[in-house]
């Protein structure tokens, strides 16, 4: 028989560690709602966004392969190259996005993922469409046909470069976490590895065929402004992962949304953005795709 007086007690350390997840979630949502601020920073004082990313990721790379040392050798595979592919695209694709555009605009195109994870699981796992999937989808479609559509032309389309990069990161995320899934044998760990090196890789690849300055950040200051970064993002991941392993997956999406109302105060206070009723319109449309997700129960972490 239990102790009763031990069951107070368990259930308080229950409770307390469900409130760290929720919290490490929220802080999760934070960082990647206000992650393009320093990028904005490093952009106006010469540093161009393509080489900033690779800095920073590179030196993010750098961190969790020396923090890893002792661990199991990575061994190169076709799903870690498919991590590593959507994870350059989908956060390049999102830097550079919120360099050139609207910070809340491109974070809702980015939010269309559940429209590809709903897709992609069908092509890539075989998973049945159902009638939440179909709904989230119909969703999805009319808040992209709100938010994109071109009286001049009478159809929707992307209006400039950075609703194209936010659309293409979108699907890289997506991709990524469908990869995820199905790459279930290989450890969180090195899936990061693989996210952050795909960055780097990509990156350096851009830099070499002239998109992108590779200047070198001319102060010390704006280096210590990238190693920052570079802590941030190990510690986005890390935090993320550890609410993740923690809190159920509907629910964390749900927390995780919290990321759009970060990105809408930080827009609005740190670059003076304001979005259109119809954006507005469009967004609430695919974030009530993304519940429609989360009710479903699908999984998915920032890359």
């Amino acid at each position: 028989m239990k102790d009763a007086s031990m069951l107070p007690a368990a259930s308080g350390g229950a409770g307390r560690e469900q409130r760290r997840a929720v919290a490490a979630l929220l802080v999760g949502a934070l960082i990647w709602g206000l992650i393009w601020y320093p990028y904005r920073v490093l952009r106006d004082a010469g540093v161009d966004g393509v080489a900033a990313t690779t800095i920073s990721y590179g030196l993010a790379f750098l961190l969790v392969w020396l923090a890893r040392r002792s661990s199991t050798p990575v061994v190169p595979s076709w799903p870690l190259l498919w991590l590593g592919l959507s994870a350059a695209v989908c956060n390049l694709g999102y830097v550079l996005a919120t360099l050139s555009g609207d910070v809340l605009r491109v974070l809702l195109l980015f939010y269309l993922a559940p429209l590809w994870t709903v897709v992609l699981s069908r092509l890539l796992l075989d998973e049945r469409l159902t009638g939440a999937g179909a709904l989230a989808i119909a969703l999805s479609l009319g808040g992209a046909v709100t938010m994109l559509w071109q009286p001049r032309l009478g159809l929707p389309a992307p209006q400039d470069a950075a609703d194209w990069l936010g659309l293409a990161a979108g699907f890289a995320f997506a991709l990524f976490n469908v990869v995820s899934r199905r790459a279930c044998n290989i450890s969180v760990e090195n899936k990061v590895l693989a996210a952050f090196a795909g960055v780097v890789t990509l990156g350096v690849l851009l830099l070499l065929a002239g998109v992108g300055s590779a200047r070198v950040p001319p102060s010390a200051s704006l280096w210590g402004l990238l190693a920052l970064l570079a802590v941030v993002l190990v510690l986005a991941n890390q935090v993320v992962q550890f609410g993740l392993a923690r809190v159920a997956a509907n629910r964390a999406i749900v927390i995780m949304l919290s990321e759009i109302g970060f990105a809408a105060v930080g827009a609005w206070l740190l670059a003076g953005e304001a979005m259109a009723l119809r954006d507005w319109l469009g967004g609430a449309l695919i974030i009530s795709a993304s519940l429609i997700t989360a009710w479903r129960g699908e999984d998915g972490t920032r890359a």
